[in-house]
């Protein structure tokens, strides 16, 4: 079977997950994990299943528990600041 225009199926997990590490400068718009319901936005941080960048800054992690106290990892970005 063809896929025009995507990926094929067997190739398309490589491209899911998280995509930068912790300590690392992004800069605005970078995408930050693609499709995980193990990651949730913070600070500096939109989107839902895509997560991108909303400023230029480093990558920090935390962990906090849901309202259903599962545990969940967000994605924050610490500003730079202007000199």
């Amino acid at each position: 079977m063809t896929k025009v225009g995507g990926t094929t199926s067997k190739f398309y997990t490589e491209t899911r997950g998280l995509k930068v590490s912790g300590g690392q400068t992004v800069k605005a718009g970078s995408v930050l994990t693609r499709q995980g319901h193990k990651w949730k936005p913070g600070i500096n941080v939109t989107g839902q299943m895509h997560l991108t960048a909303a400023c230029e800054g480093e990558v920090y992690f935390t962990r906090k528990k849901n309202r259903y106290n599962k545990v969940v990892t967000c994605v924050n970005i610490r500003p730079v600041e202007k000199k």
